[in-house]
């Protein structure tokens, strides 16, 4: 019998530390390699640190991380190239044109093909009408999507979403949601999102971690969590947990019919 594979991403101990604050304290976890995966929490839960050290763009105080089988304190290099991150709250450089940006992170990455690759991409996410244009004039909803055209310029084996449909219309967020999963199914990547909206993880997410306090609080599938939480939803699921009503083991309330009994 064949062996599955290791995981894509490996999380052992990790805690950082800001002087007396404690960001990120002591987490755990593993994500399937072709697997998409949501990080979840409130603000100041950890997510961003956590996230910045799978980058390597923070040294953990302590713990490991180890990306396609490299530790990213010390291999970090050979791994970065397989890598990419999009989130819409770091801009690119305003004064360039999107077409400057998408070729300054082409070439950083060393992307062969570079032209054909931004064509590509600025048909399939509909960017045709923004190449010419300067980065800082986008609005907020061009902005994602140029974010996430950086982001897979490299056909990255491992990418990590901050937010991945912010400022999205419904129609388009829908349909970004269904390209990444096409990309995850045809590719193999691995994806690991922060978001917020638990519809988004409902629909395309293996996995959720859930963080609260620099700590991963609870994990597992959304629809095994809902059904631990004896919510409806993994927005009441979310909610249970940031406002402590409710731990995984009590006994879900009565409702409908039961209450009436």
């Amino acid at each position: 019998m064949k062996s599955p594979p290791p995981p894509a991403i490996e999380v052992r101990h990790l805690s950082k530390r800001f002087g007396p604050v404690v960001a990120v304290d002591g987490v755990d976890f593993a994500v399937a390699a072709g697997s998409t995966t949501a990080l979840l929490g409130g603000n100041g839960a950890g997510k961003t640190t956590t996230i910045s050290m799978l980058l390597g763009l923070l040294l953990p105080s302590s713990g490991s991380v180890r990306l396609l089988g490299e530790d990213m304190v010390r291999h970090r290099y050979r791994v970065l190239p397989r890598l990419n991150f999009s989130s819409p709250y770091v801009d690119l450089p305003h004064r360039l044109t999107v077409r400057e940006n998408l070729k300054v992170y082409g070439h950083l990455y060393g992307v062969g093909g570079l032209d054909a690759r931004i064509r590509q991409l600025a048909d399939e996410l509909d960017l045709g009408d923004l190449l010419e244009r300067p980065a800082g004039r986008l609005s907020a909803g061009q902005k994602t999507r140029v974010a996430l055209a950086k982001a897979l310029l490299n056909r990255p084996e491992v990418l990590l979403l901050d937010e991945p449909t912010a400022s999205l219309d419904p129609d388009t967020a829908d349909w970004v949601r269904g390209y990444l999963t096409t990309y995850r199914d045809q590719s193999g990547a691995t994806i690991l999102l922060a978001s917020h909206n638990m519809t988004e993880v409902e629909r395309i997410c293996d996995q959720v971690l859930i963080m609260k306090g620099g700590r991963i609080v609870d994990e597992g599938a959304p629809s095994a969590l809902i059904e631990r939480y004896g919510r409806a939803n993994m927005e009441e699921v979310f909610l249970d947990i940031a406002r402590d009503r409710r731990s995984p083991t009590d006994t879900p309330e009565p409702t409908g019919e039961e209450a009436a009994q």
